[in-house]
């Protein structure tokens, strides 16, 4: 085990923040996760558990211990009547995982396709797009238990999955390290394309027959059209969660923005697209220095060069208070903030 001092983590985010960590190391297993914290030396450290890096702003050095969480390994773990069970590391990349599935023709991640990060990030964010959620696949997580170093198990209900929400962001946070997740995949697929424009992409595609593989490429190029590529400019997807507002307040917005749209999330809420209200508040393309609203996605900042930190949270928040100021709809970023 090498254990560094004074880290740069500037390749490690994908917003390409040059901050460092106190101290930092990779960890291939969990019996190498449980050794380190068995260390008197780190053990009241503040410890930050690192995947791909893809769903936080760094907008100062970290003063403790960046632990890199590089478990691999990918591999169906059983199968009943109606579900395959598949187990990953935490420290696969999300989309080889579902680049897996789709191999196999597991169902149930198609839409999911494409999404930055790590396995291990999915459960904590019960990441979500084009009309599903990682909850609706989810069978089972082990993580340790930082103050003990034991190894539990966390089923779908033990998790309290939110919209990109769960108990590990919240009475969990801080507590453990996710070391593996495994998903239940259906045999019978049962195929989601209202969402978004995905059924238009199908159509563009010529696709005459449905299937997850289809779907995955009718999400994957959308997302590629609207998304910018971390490799050419710093972003963590998506900034801001969709609103959830109830309906009654919907109805109001609808009758002053008729354009307004939204989508049944109970039977007494709405989700508004953080997007649309963002645009319509002229942040789209728009950029203080460095640091900007992407010109073809509003809910994603970027960086464009050497944007600090903080330069790119200070915009997050002028565009929090410009939709507030104008809608009446309080925003929250959906990326961790440190």
């Amino acid at each position: 085990m090498q254990i560094f001092e004074n880290y740069s983590l500037k390749n490690l985010n994908t917003f390409g923040i040059n901050v460092s960590s106190r101290y930092f190391l990779a960890c291939s297993s969990p019996e190498e996760i449980a050794e380190f914290l068995s260390i008197p030396a780190y053990k009241s450290a503040p410890k930050l558990i690192l995947g791909g890096g893809s769903n936080i702003l760094f907008t100062k050095n970290f003063d403790g211990v960046v632990l890199k969480n590089n478990l691999k390994g990918i591999e169906q773990i059983k199968e009943d009547e109606d579900f395959y069970y598949v187990k990953s590391g935490a420290g696969e990349n999300w989309h080889q995982l579902v680049m897996y599935c789709i191999k196999h023709n597991f169902a149930g991640v198609e839409n999911l396709s494409l999404i930055p990060g790590n396995v291990g990030a999915g459960p904590m964010q019960n990441i979500g797009a084009y009309g599903v959620e990682l909850k609706e696949v989810f069978f089972e997580l082990e993580a340790l238990n930082i103050e003990t170093g034991s190894l539990e198990r966390f089923n779908n209900s033990d998790c309290q999955f939110g919209y990109r929400e769960s108990i590990f962001k919240h009475k969990a946070k801080n507590q453990y390290i996710i070391t593996s997740v495994t998903l239940r995949l259906t045999k019978k697929p049962v195929y989601k394309i209202s969402y978004g424009a995905i059924e238009k992409e199908l159509e563009t595609m010529g696709i005459k027959e449905l299937s997850i593989e289809a779907i995955s490429k009718a999400v994957c190029t959308i997302r590629s059209s609207k998304l910018p590529d971390p490799s050419k400019i710093g972003n963590a997807g998506s900034f801001f969660k969709n609103p959830v507002v109830s309906n009654e307040q919907f109805n109001a917005l609808k009758s002053a923005y008729p354009e307004i749209s939204g989508y049944k999330n109970s039977e007494t809420e709405t989700k508004l697209a953080a997007g649309w209200l963002i645009e319509q508040c002229g942040w789209k393309g728009k950029s203080i220095g460095d640091a900007g609203v992407h010109k073809n996605q509003a809910l994603v900042l970027v960086n464009y060069a050497n944007a600090s930190g903080k330069e790119i949270y200070d915009l997050s928040q002028k565009v929090l208070d410009s939709v507030k100021e104008k809608f009446g709809v309080q925003l929250e970023r959906e990326v961790n903030i440190f």
